[in-house]
């Protein structure tokens, strides 16, 4: 896979926007799409369906040069052998990035838990909600402030996630964002490998510019 520097659009398989779809089907229309990087996040499934997933996508991703990322279950990214694994806030007493085979990605949602996940050195950090979003909506948007506050700030890989769409993307790439999440504005599309093409082609064009 290349670099995470590199990594622009980080795309999810994420079982609560399945809606019947095989998740071996949706990791394949993401990776033709040009994911750069894959989750999975499966919240309402145990652990062995989260293997078992893990362990059906991978051939996909690996042969698409795309680098999976496991949501919440650090033990099983390592077994599988995903590339990251991603943990929430709520996560960071059980870090332990100098035991984990795979590398690891840290939620943030303030520049204090943003300066407190980078002292950990992750991999990368997400800087989001930035706007409202049904994947999680109990979660407070942060707004672009800290979408700018992050592009001064952080110096790792960082990833502005929460909400983003075709519409409102120009205005997160403008306050400074250079990778993006995005969750149902590509599995909630008529068309998933051409919804993800878009996201990057205007990620290539805006990051070309800057």
């Amino acid at each position: 896979m290349k670099s995470l520097s590199d990594c622009q659009l980080y795309t999810f398989v994420d079982t609560a926007y399945l809606h019947g779809r095989p998740v071996e089907w949706v990791a394949q229309q993401l990776c033709d799409g040009g994911s750069d990087l894959i989750q999975l996040r499966a919240k309402n499934s145990s652990p062995e369906e989260v293997r078992q997933m893990a362990e059906v996508i991978l051939p996909i991703t690996h042969r698409a040069g795309v680098g999976l990322v496991i949501n919440d279950y650090l033990a099983i990214a390592n077994e599988v052998g995903a590339e990251f694994c991603h943990l929430g806030q709520e996560d960071l007493l059980e870090f332990k990035i100098q035991n984990s085979k795979c590398k690891i990605g840290l939620s943030t949602h303030a520049p204090v838990q943003a300066e407190k996940a980078v002292a950990l050195e992750p991999a990368y950090i997400a800087i989001g909600p930035i706007y409202a979003t049904g994947t999680k909506p109990t979660a407070k948007p942060v707004t672009l402030e800290y979408v700018r506050w992050a592009a001064k700030n952080v110096s790792i890989p960082w990833f502005a996630i929460g909400g983003i769409n075709l519409t409102n993307l120009d205005e997160v790439l403008a306050a400074g964002a250079r990778r993006i999440c995005v969750v149902s504005a590509i599995l909630n599309a008529p068309d998933i490998a051409k919804a993800c093409g878009e996201f990057k082609a205007r990620l290539t064009r805006q990051n070309a510019h800057k």
